[in-house]
C-alpha cells in the first residue's frame, strides 16, 4: 500500500486503495496479509470482496471487530489521548520510540535506522476511523502469525476459545490456522526467512488448528464444580448479593470477573454458573457472596471497570445484612490488574484480597492497559493487607511470569501472602480440570479468605 499523500486520509482511503488493487488483479483469489494496524484495511477490503480473497493473514496483529479503530492498538496513553482530539498526521517514531507500536525484540540498530529512514507521517484518521464490517469476512478463511515476544501465543488463544467470550469461538475449527514466531513486532526484519516460509504455508491452509470436543468446558453452561444450594439473592444494579441463612450482619466477599468480556455477552458473568456458584458456596458457609458485572470490554477499559468495582463495593457495604468492616475482594484472571488500586491504598475495612490465576502485570500485547493498573508497583502501599493467591501450575507462561514478579515484590515488602497451588490446574481450572485437587483448592482458598474476614460462624 502506498503512503497516503492526503493528511486527511482515513481507514476508508486505505480500504479503497486496496480494493482498487484487488479489482485489477487477474487472479480471482488473493491472500491478503495485514501487519499490526494494517490488518484493519485488509479486513475491510476482504469483507467487501470475499469472493476474491482466498485468505487473510494476521501478522503481529490484534483481532479487531466491527466498530474498532486501530488506535486501540497504540501502546502509549499520551499518543492515544492526542489522537482523540488532534487530527494532524502523527509524526513517525525515532529509534527506541518505535516501541510505541510493538516490541523491539530482535531489532538491531541498523533495523531501527531503516525504520527511521523509511517512515513517513501517518494520517490520524487511519487510526481513529472505526473498522466497518458487513458480514462478508465470515466467508474468508484466516491465519494468524503470533509473535510471542510481542503478544500472546496460541495457548492463550486456545484458552479464550474454551473459556473466554463467545466471540472467540469462531477461532476454532477449519476456518482458522495459527503459527508462532519468537519475534517482536517486526518479524519481517528479525525473522525474514521464517516469516516468508510461514506465509507460504499459511496461504495453503497449513498451521495449527484449535478444536473443541464434545466435552468443551463452558462458563455459560457448566455447573459449578462444588455442590451448592440456592440462597435468596438480590440484584442492585451491577451487583448481585447472595444471602446466607444467618441473622445479623455478615462478612462479604465480592467476586470480580476477569476479561475483557463481550459487551453483549449472554449470560453475563454474574449469571454464569461459575460466579453464581462461588457466591452460593460462600452463602452456604454463612457469608454474603456477591458478584458484579463490570464493564471491562477492552484492554483500554480498566479505568471504567475500576469505577464500576468501587461503586459496587460501596453498594455492598451499605447493605443492611453486610458488615461494612469485613469485606474481601476476590479477582480472577484479567481482573487481577484491578487489584492495583486496592493494593496502593487499602481501606481498613478491606480484610483480604484474593486472586485466582491472575494477570498481575502487562504481558506482551497488553501495553495499552493504563499504567495505573500495575499491581507490582502498587505493592509499596499495601501495608498489612493479606493476600490469598490461587496459582495454576499449568498457567500460560506469559501470565505466570506476572505472578512470579508479583510474589518476588511481595516478599521484599514482607507481605502476608498465602499461596494455594493447583499443580496440575490450568487457567480457569474450575471449568477445565474438574478434579478432586481442583475442588480441594477452591475449598482451601475459600477457607483462607473467610478466616481473614473474621470468619462466617
Amino acid at each position: 500500500m502506498t503512503p497516503d499523500g492526503d493528511p486527511g486520509a482515513g481507514l476508508g482511503t486505505r480500504t479503497e486503495e486496496l480494493l482498487a488493487l484487488l479489482d485489477r488483479l487477474d487472479d480471482p483469489e488473493t491472500v491478503l496479509v495485514g501487519h499490526g494496524h494494517g490488518i484493519h484495511p485488509v479486513l475491510a477490503a476482504a469483507d467487501r470482496r470475499p469472493d476474491r480473497v482466498a485468505r487473510v493473514v494476521y501478522v503481529a496483529a490484534g483481532l479487531p471487530s466491527d466498530g474498532d479503530p486501530a488506535v486501540l492498538l497504540v501502546r502509549d496513553e499520551t499518543v492515544r489521548e492526542r489522537l482523540g482530539h488532534d487530527t494532524t498526521p502523527l509524526p513517525p517514531p525515532r529509534g527506541e520510540e518505535w516501541a510505541l507500536w510493538g516490541s523491539l525484540a530482535g531489532l538491531s540498530p541498523d533495523d531501527l535506522a531503516r525504520l527511521d529512514r523509511l517512515a513517513v507521517p501517518q494520517p490520524a484518521r487511519t487510526l481513529t476511523e472505526p473498522l466497518r464490517l458487513g458480514g462478508g469476512l465470515d466467508r474468508v478463511p484466516a491465519a494468524a502469525v503470533m509473535c510471542t515476544a510481542d503478544g500472546p501465543g496460541v495457548d492463550v488463544v486456545e484458552m479464550l476459545v474454551r473459556t473466554g467470550p463467545p466471540r472467540f469461538r469462531k477461532l476454532s475449527g477449519s476456518g482458522w490456522v495459527f503459527w508462532e514466531l519468537p519475534s517482536g513486532h517486526w518479524p519481517m526484519l528479525t525473522h525474514p526467512a521464517e516469516l516468508a516460509d510461514i506465509l507460504v504455508r499459511a496461504a495453503a491452509g497449513e498451521g495449527r488448528r484449535i478444536t473443541l470436543g464434545e466435552d468443551r468446558p463452558s462458563y455459560e453452561e457448566q455447573e459449578f464444580l462444588l455442590d451448592t444450594q440456592e440462597h435468596p439473592y438480590e440484584r442492585h444494579g451491577r451487583l448481585d448479593v447472595h444471602l446466607p441463612d444467618r441473622e445479623g450482619r455478615r462478612p462479604a466477599v465480592l467476586f470480580v470477573h476477569g476479561g475483557p468480556v463481550d459487551a453483549d455477552r449472554v449470560a453475563t458473568p454474574r449469571d454464569t454458573p461459575f460466579y453464581r456458584g462461588y457466591a452460593r458456596y460462600l452463602a452456604g458457609l454463612g457469608a454474603v457472596g456477591a458478584t458484579v458485572d463490570h464493564r471491562l470490554y477492552a484492554l483500554t477499559d480498566y479505568a471504567r471497570a475500576a469505577g464500576d468495582i468501587a461503586d459496587t463495593v460501596e453498594t455492598l457495604r451499605s447493605h443492611p445484612l453486610v458488615d461494612p468492616d469485613r469485606i474481601a475482594l476476590w479477582m480472577f484472571s484479567g481482573g487481577g490488574l484491578l487489584a492495583a488500586d486496592w493494593l496502593a491504598a487499602p481501606p481498613p475495612w478491606l480484610r483480604c484480597l484474593a486472586l485466582s490465576y491472575p494477570v498481575l502485570g502487562t504481558p506482551p500485547g497488553w501495553e495499552t492497559v493504563e499504567r495505573r493498573f500495575r499491581p507490582v508497583t502498587a505493592l509499596a502501599g499495601a501495608g498489612a493487607l493479606p493476600v490469598v493467591l490461587v496459582r495454576a501450575g499449568r498457567e500460560h507462561p506469559a501470565f505466570a511470569a506476572t505472578v512470579e514478579e508479583f510474589l518476588a515484590a511481595a516478599g521484599k515488602h514482607g507481605m502476608d501472602v498465602e499461596i494455594v497451588d493447583v499443580p496440575d490446574g490450568r487457567h480457569g481450572f474450575e471449568a477445565l480440570d474438574r478434579t478432586d485437587a481442583s475442588r480441594e483448592a477452591v475449598v482451601r482458598a475459600v477457607r483462607a479468605v473467610l478466616h481473614r474476614v473474621g470468619g462466617a460462624e
